[in-house]
């Protein structure tokens, strides 16, 4: 052969060995299952029954069916083929460019299960059995915890009990130890969890014990081995749970610990495509939705530092917009911002009343309307709490009709008989109070103190007064 043909074709093996595979070729053999639909599903962030649609093939008149894909973005995890019946499933292993062969037979799972060309997912097939060891280990320890019948009992079982889990932790340490830069290691690194050092521990003086050095070395070394720039972690049952226990458990519910808790996860996290993603996605949405008081400081900020700077690339214009349009409706009203003025016609009367001109030690701020079923539960226990103790303590009640009947406001006001409050209503819409206040539903309360400076929103009767007496106690300690 040519010499320079030879040259010319070994070169282009090389070039061509070099270029990474993309997307996957799997074939999978089920005998007993013929001429039916099979589904390659796969998880994303959470665990079961949510599951995620990414391929389908029918299995043929020998039971064979070809699931093919040259997509380049795919990036692989815990996959599963999921049967016609939509119950029967069972999972593997799926990386990018991954050729290999599935042999199962129905009747057996998970123990009927082969595979050809994926050695991974031998040793993954090895752990779903050890697993299924070890649950049925669990069961039985179960059985004789409830048959105990005195203390040595239970003292014993439970060291079963911790035995069955070290077990388990060094079958995961063993196989990262062996098998260090494969998929299923990085899974197993994803589920350990710090061990904190047994023994005292003392603060600095070396004398005083440090009754928080468990919850701080725990928190601290929570996502040492969770490799956030593995984008395959997001198609496995782990993310969403290790993101729950962290920021809903661990971290405190204050506004500026969220938010340096949550730039540290999108910072590790980002230059990825799906981790950063889902990140972004999962800590906007549990500040949004968080029933905490002033987790909407949290949103905005993500909203302002994070969408509005481009990082949400996923996102259409149309989406992004209604990001950016809640966070506007939110952001001028967050605590410790100076309430916005609203002026208004006192109900039954041409005469405007201020909020910021009105002098008390604290205001509460109540938009309300006459015919909604919760403002009539709420109003008159709110009131009572006012006569019984608020009103001595300098608290005064703005509270603005949101609907324009005058009769009705006037009867809501004298059937709970509210005289004390200053009770306002807008006939000609000019105090443009319902984007100022993000008022959406009724009642919404605001705390305002002596400065007009919000501190308190979303409230109800059953944590006004707990909020009053907060403010007292640190107002007491700065003097």
């Amino acid at each position: 052969m040519n010499r320079l043909v030879l040259v010319a074709l070994l070169v282009f093996g090389m070039a061509e060995a070099g270029v990474a595979k993309e997307g996957y070729h799997i074939t999978l053999k089920m005998p007993s299952l013929k001429d039916s639909m099979v589904y390659l599903v796969h998880y994303y962030g959470k665990p079961l029954p949510t599951i995620y649609k990414r391929d389908s093939a029918r299995l043929d008149k020998k039971g064979v069916a070809v699931f093919d894909s040259e997509d380049p973005e795919f990036i692989g995890g815990i996959y599963m083929m999921l049967l016609s019946d939509r119950k029967t499933y069972f999972e593997f292993l799926l990386n990018k460019g991954d050729d290999f062969t599935i042999n199962a037979e129905i009747d057996r799972l998970p123990q009927g299960l082969s595979f050809t060309n994926s050695t991974e997912n031998d040793r993954f097939q090895d752990y779903v059995l050890f697993l299924k060891g070890y649950s049925s280990k669990q069961q039985e320890l179960q059985k004789e915890y409830a048959n105990a019948k005195n203390a040595d009992d239970t003292a014993n079982i439970r060291k079963k009990v911790a035995t069955a889990g070290k077990e388990l932790t060094a079958y995961r340490k063993t196989h990262i130890k062996k098998y260090p830069s494969t998929l299923l290691t990085s899974i197993f690194s994803a589920l350990e969890v710090p061990q904190v050092p047994e023994g005292p521990h003392f603060l600095a003086d070396g004398k005083t014990k440090d009754s928080s050095f468990a919850y701080n070395y725990y928190k601290s070394h929570y996502w040492d081995n969770f490799n956030l720039q593995d984008d395959r972690l997001v198609h496995t049952p782990v993310f969403d749970a290790k993101l729950e226990e962290y920021m809903n458990k661990m971290v405190m519910p204050w506004p500026d610990s969220v938010i340096k808790e949550s730039n540290m996860l999108l910072e590790k996290s980002r230059g990825t495509k799906e981790l950063f993603k889902y990140t972004l996605w999962w800590l906007t949405r549990n500040a949004e939705n968080s029933k905490i008081m002033g987790m909407d400081e949290v949103f905005v900020y993500l909203v302002e530092n994070y969408y509005m700077k481009g990082d949400a690339t996923w996102l259409t214009s149309e989406d992004l917009n209604k990001y950016i349009d809640r966070a506007m409706k939110i952001a001028p009203n967050v605590i410790g911002n100076l309430a916005p003025e609203i002026k208004l016609p006192i109900l039954g009367s041409k005469k405007e009343e201020s909020l910021n001109g009105s002098k008390s030690k604290y205001t509460l701020l109540v938009f309300y309307a006459p015919t909604c079923g919760h403002c009539k539960e709420e109003m008159p226990k709110i009131d009572s709490l006012f006569q019984t103790s608020l009103k001595k303590k300098g608290l005064k009640i703005y509270a603005v009709s949101t609907e324009n009947d005058e009769t009705a406001a006037k009867d809501f006001i004298k059937k709970y008989k509210l005289d004390d409050w200053t009770t306002t209503w807008d006939p000609e819409h000019i105090g443009d109070w319902r984007s100022k206040y993000d008022v959406y539903s009724t009642p919404t309360i605001y705390l305002l103190d002596e400065k007009k400076i919000i501190r308190g929103k979303r409230l109800d009767h059953s944590n006004i007064a707990n909020l009053i007496e907060m403010m007292e106690r640190k107002e007491k300690n700065n003097k």
